[in-house]
Order: C-alpha cells, then structure tokens, then sequence
C-alpha cells in the first residue's frame, strides 16, 4: 500500500482533475441548450426549402438534369470540433472521412471546417484542401465565408459530387458521424406536400432555379456545422460528467485507503509503545 504522503498527493491530484472536469461540464451544459435549439430551428428551415426544392424538381427535371456537374473531381466538406474531451465524437467522424477517403477512387478536393479535421487531413491525405474556422454559435453569416467558396466552385462545373462528413445530433446521448450527399441533389420524392398544380414562375424558371440551388447548399452546410456544434457540446458535456463521476468516486477509494493507513500505522505504533512498556516491566 502506497505511504501517507503518496495517498495525500494522489487525493489532491484527482480533486483538482475533479474541479476541471466539472468546471468543463457546466460550462458544455450552458452551451449545449442553445447550440440545439439552433439546430431544431435549422432543421425546420431545410426540411421546408427541401419540400420547394423536390416540388420545383418535379415539376422541372430537366432543370436539374442541366445543373448536374460533370467534373472530375469530388468536393468533400468535412466538419469536425476545434477542440477534444468530447468522448469518441471527433474519432467517429474521422473515421467515417478515413473510409470514404479510403474507397473514393475519385480525386477529391476537401473543405475542412475545425481544426481536428484539418490536423487529420495535413497528417493523412495528399489532397488539395482549404481551412476554415468558425465559433461556438456560429450566424449564417460566418458560415457564408465557407458557402461562397463552395458555390462559386461548383458553378465551375469541375466537380461531380459534393459531400459533407460531419457529426449528426440526434439526442444528448447519441450523436452519430454521417456522410451526406449534396450534389447531385437528393430529391424527396415521397413528399407529404407535395403539390399537383403547376408553378408560374416569376421572373423566370431559370432565375428561380439558380437562386434556389445555391441557398440549398448554404442551408445544408450550416445546419451541417450547427449539427457538428450541438454533438460536440452534448458529447462533451456526457464525457465529463462520466469523468467528474469517475473522479469522486477514486477520491472515495483513496480516502478509504488514506484511512486504512493511517489506522495502520496508528496501531502499529500503539502496539510499539505497548511492547516497549511491558519491556520495561
């Protein structure tokens, strides 16, 4: 058994862990509410412009069939945290980009938002790719940086599919690494909304589909990034509590110890002095 000292040292140790890891738990806990409501907001967003954009689709194929890139390359969009301590979440999603990058026999050129991502694509891929970073509660507007790029990029023509690698929410406990294809775009057809009627278009059938194309890139990109930001604060905030958890109960287990020895070496010393007085008689 380890000496007082030792058992003191090793107390003191696990506490101020103890004080980091709860400190990182609230601090995850008041980030966390916020980054989902903007992901429920976001979600509710696209969900509706998707229903306008299959419906646009069915009505005009031949729209899309024209705005399908033929290029020879794939752009691939990969969102990861800036930061770790949250669990398995940023080694799931690298994980997902390792395979696909693995199976892709396409030359592929990355967009890599976080700088876990961007460290794990300048130690692993030879690929053409460009950093972007973003905040804790990102606006639109800070993520248009990131969407202007990769528009202007795509209306190129160079690229024959665009995907996104990124970390799904679905729940405080579950988030889940996910590759998504944006281009060509993924048309619902089993619509709940669908609309039978034909569409007057105002100004034109060609102006409505070069607005509309683009704002499904934005939205599908953002709502990617808040995505990845509510599964970071959620998965951080499990990963510490478990750690804070784990923390107080070997402080317990050390104290127990602490205790047992110091009991130890109270009783041996007691029976040291009583050995010396029945000496002396």
């Amino acid at each position: 058994m380890p000496n007082l000292r030792e058992l003191r040292s090793r107390i003191k140790s696990v506490e101020s862990t103890s004080r980091v890891t709860n400190a990182l738990q609230m601090i995850a806990a008041a980030k966390m509410k916020k980054a989902q409501d903007k992901v429920t907001d976001g979600r509710a967003y696209g969900q509706k412009l998707n229903s306008i954009l299959s419906n646009f689709y069915l009505s005009n194929p031949e729209i899309f069939n024209s705005e399908e890139t033929k290029g020879s390359k794939n752009l691939v969009v990969l969102v990861t945290p800036d930061r770790g301590l949250c669990g398995a979440l940023v080694s799931n999603v690298l994980k997902s980009a390792s395979n696909y990058f693995e199976n892709s026999n396409s030359n592929n050129e990355i967009v890599v938002i976080g700088k876990k991502g961007n460290s794990f694509i300048s130690r692993t891929n030879d690929n053409q790719s460009t950093f972007y970073q973003v905040s804790d509660m990102p606006t639109f507007d800070e993520v248009s940086e990131v969407t202007k790029f990769i528009i202007e990029r795509h209306s190129t023509r160079e690229f024959s599919e665009i995907n996104i690698i990124y970390s799904e929410f679905i729940s405080t406990a579950v988030q889940k690494a996910r590759i998504k294809k944006l281009m060509p775009i993924q048309i619902d057809e089993n619509l709940d909304e669908r609309v039978s009627s034909e569409f007057i278009y105002e100004p034109s059938l060609e102006e409505v589909s070069n607005a509309l194309i683009p704002r499904y890139i934005e939205v599908n990109i953002f709502n990617a990034v808040l995505d990845s930001i509510a599964s970071e604060h959620s998965a951080r905030l499990v990963a510490m509590q478990n750690a804070t958890d784990n923390a107080n109960e070997l402080k317990q287990d050390l104290t127990l110890d602490l205790n047992k020895a110091r009991q130890q070496t109270v009783t041996s010393e007691i029976l040291d002095i009583i050995g010396g007085a029945l000496a002396l008689e």
